[in-house]
C-alpha cells in the first residue's frame, strides 16, 4: 500500500476548501453594498490564493500528512484561479493585481509583504467603495474589519495559524563528552 495521499481525496478536501473560501466572502459581503460584493470576493480570492500558493514554506507536517497537505494546498490554489471561481470577477483580480497584490515567495516569507498586501487590499476595497454615492458607502473603516475578517476566515478554512513562513530555529550544540 502507497503512502501517497489519494487524489480524488484531497481534490475532494480542496473543492470544499474552495465552496468554504467563496461562502466566507459571501458572508463578508453582506454587511457591504451589494455593489462591492466582486471587490470582496476578488480579496477573498487572492488572499486564499496567495495562502495556498505558500505551502512551501509551511513548517512540515510529519508524513504521510505533509504530502497530503502540500497536495491539497496545490488543488486549491489551482482551483482558485479556475474560471467558475474568477468568473464575475476578473476586473477585480486585475485591478489587484495591477496594485502589485500578487502571490509571491517573499509575500510568505517576508512579513512586511503581508504587512503591504493588507494595506493594499484595504485601500482597494475604500477605492471601489468611493465610486458609490454618498448614501451607499459603508463606514469609514469597515475595509479594515473585512480584510480582518477575511484574513481570519481563509486561515481557518485552510488551516494555516499564522500567516508566515517556518523560520530556521538555532538548535542547541550536541553535548560533547569532557575535551580534556
Amino acid at each position: 500500500m502507497s503512502n501517497t495521499p489519494d487524489r480524488k481525496t484531497t481534490a475532494a478536501q480542496a473543492k470544499q476548501s474552495v465552496d468554504e473560501i467563496l461562502r466566507a466572502a459571501e458572508s463578508w459581503a453582506r454587511e457591504a453594498p451589494a455593489d462591492l460584493t466582486p471587490a470582496i470576493r476578488a480579496v477573498c480570492v487572492r488572499l486564499a490564493e496567495m495562502v495556498a500558493d505558500q505551502r512551501h514554506y509551511l513548517t512540515p507536517l510529519p508524513e504521510p500528512q505533509e504530502s497530503e497537505r502540500r497536495q491539497m494546498l496545490e488543488q486549491l490554489a489551482e482551483q482558485l484561479r479556475s474560471r467558475p471561481v474568477i468568473d464575475g470577477i476578473e476586473r477585480d483580480l486585475q485591478e489587484l493585481a495591477d496594485m502589485e497584490l500578487r502571490s509571491t515567495g517573499s509575500w510568505a516569507i517576508v512579513p512586511t509583504a503581508q504587512a503591504e498586501w493588507i494595506t493594499t487590499a484595504i485601500e482597494y476595497l475604500d477605492t471601489q467603495a468611493a465610486t458609490l454615492p454618498d448614501g451607499n458607502r459603508p463606514d469609514p473603516y469597515w475595509a479594515d474589519d473585512v480584510v480582518a475578517g477575511i484574513i481570519a476566515s481563509v486561515r481557518a478554512v485552510i488551516g494555516v495559524d499564522e500567516l508566515q513562513a517556518r523560520h530556521a530555529t538555532p538548535q542547541p550544540p550536541n553535548p560533547t563528552q569532557d575535551d580534556a
